[in-house]
């Protein structure tokens, strides 16, 4: 179980701090925080409720200095917070621009409301251009499109919506080298234009460590190690989750 406390971290501004039984942790702006762990270990669980899926079941939560209860998704969304989750929920048949305003589409003002496919194209073309995503028209359906530039866009349709706090979820699963470049290339670009904090959810430990500032490992729904990437090495975590597994199987034995 995952209980948690959420708040504005002092310092460093604008960054996320939560403390609960058995789970801590601190984003500071313009931060990547990496967080490890095996199947199990709680990190969907951290997610949803970081998103507002559920709700944390004690402690208090505080985002940008208030108590609040998220009360859904959307609720969260409002507060900054967006998740850019495995299966990238896009509308595949849809095109790239239809796919960056789903659900937040930009309309004409006037008695009958119509869609403005112009201004949706041209912000879509924009924000790509500024996060450095290339494709050859915001037209192309996004089946079309690799699996890398899904994930792209799938990002690119989360900062669109103005977030604060970005969740990847398995960002660079069943990716190959190329793509996987590309989706870190991304994220790297994403950090040096500031202000946007980034918590990745990931499985591999030496891809984690290139990029993000700092670790955190899971298991069994606790924190069990976190430290700075460039202080510690995928033979360290290793180390640390077969002692964790050791004492586990020493457990279940008595």
């Amino acid at each position: 179980m995952i209980t948690a406390t959420l708040h504005d971290t002092p310092s460093p501004a604008g960054g996320l701090a939560l403390k609960g039984d058995g789970v801590s942790l601190t984003l500071g702006q313009g931060e990547i925080l990496g967080i490890l762990g095996d199947n199990g270990a709680g990190k969907s669980t951290l997610v949803k409720i970081l998103t507002g899926f559920h709700q944390q079941t004690s402690g208090t939560l505080h985002v940008h200095g208030e108590e609040t209860l998220l009360r859904s998704v959307d609720h969260a969304r409002s507060l900054g917070i967006e998740c850019v989750y495995q299966d990238f929920a896009l509308a595949n048949s849809l095109s790239i621009y239809h796919n960056m305003f789903l659900n937040r589409e930009i309309v004409r003002r006037g008695p009958f409301r119509l869609v403005d496919h112009k201004q949706m194209r041209e912000r879509a073309a924009q924000c790509l251009e500024d996060i450095g995503v290339h494709v050859p028209s915001v037209d192309l359906p996004v089946e079309r499109l690799s699996g890398g530039q899904r994930q792209a866009i799938a990002v690119a349709r989360a900062v669109n919506s103005n977030a604060r706090i970005l969740l990847l979820e398995e960002p660079l699963a069943a990716m190959g080298a190329r793509e996987a470049a590309l989706i870190i290339d991304l994220v790297m670009q994403l950090k040096e234009k500031g202000g946007l904090s980034i918590i990745m959810i990931m499985h591999n430990y030496a891809q984690t460590l290139d990029i993000a500032d700092r670790i955190m490992l899971m298991q069994r729904g606790r924190v069990t190690y976190e430290q700075h990437s460039a202080q510690t090495s995928v033979a360290e975590l290793m180390d640390i989750v077969r002692r964790e597994y050791r004492a586990m199987r020493a457990t279940t034995a008595h």
